[in-house]
């Protein structure tokens, strides 16, 4: 079967062909263009996105109301707003696609059916999630201190597959800095 998510398992754990069928049933395959929502703020969240093509991003608003991405996620990612989906409470930030993408979505109800049938594959998600907040942690904390044209630079060395697929407005979002200061930037480090 050629299912990203089910390929991206077996690199971690060899699964049964009715453990493939049971996570195949889950996951719906889903394609959204780039802008497209995937999830609202102010809303629960009550799916689990797994990107098997393209760039979603997690983004909210800060107090002066304009939009801050907090994170890029490519393929073989997981996505959700996870304190929503766990705990079942109003999220403050939005999903969207940052470019054409192709995602496996699951609802949190058959998800947790699944987690019922073969429950390692909780563990195994909550892992891979915990994973990957441990390196967006340890990727915004890089950021920290830095100015602007620093940023920038470090931002094209530690995430290049992000840097060419993004819109610039979505990177200065990324980096707390303007439209009109990463144009400056880039016209300068040329």
């Amino acid at each position: 079967m050629d299912h990203p998510l089910i390929n991206f398992i077996k690199n971690i754990k060899p699964l049964a062909d009715a453990e493939e069928k049971l996570l195949a049933e889950t996951f719906e395959l889903k394609k959204v263009k780039d802008g497209e929502y995937l999830f609202h703020a102010g809303k629960v969240c009550k799916e689990l996105y797994f990107i098997a093509d393209g760039v979603l991003r997690i983004f909210g608003l800060n107090e002066k109301g304009n939009e801050v991405t907090r994170s890029f996620l490519k393929e073989n990612q997981f996505c959700s707003i996870l304190h929503s989906f766990y705990n079942q409470d109003l999220a403050e930030d939005s999903i969207q696609a940052a470019t054409y993408a192709e995602i496996y979505v699951a609802s949190r109800q058959n998800l947790f059916k699944l987690y019922e049938q073969l429950p390692y594959v909780k563990d195994l998600i909550d892992e891979i999630n915990q994973q990957s907040m441990m390196r967006k942690i340890k990727m915004r904390n890089a950021y920290q201190g830095e100015d602007s044209a620093s940023r920038y630079q470090l931002f094209l060395k530690l995430q290049p597959e992000i840097a060419t697929r993004v819109s610039m407005n979505n990177i200065a979002s990324y980096l707390g800095i303007t439209p009109q200061s990463l144009s400056r930037i880039r016209r300068n480090t040329k």
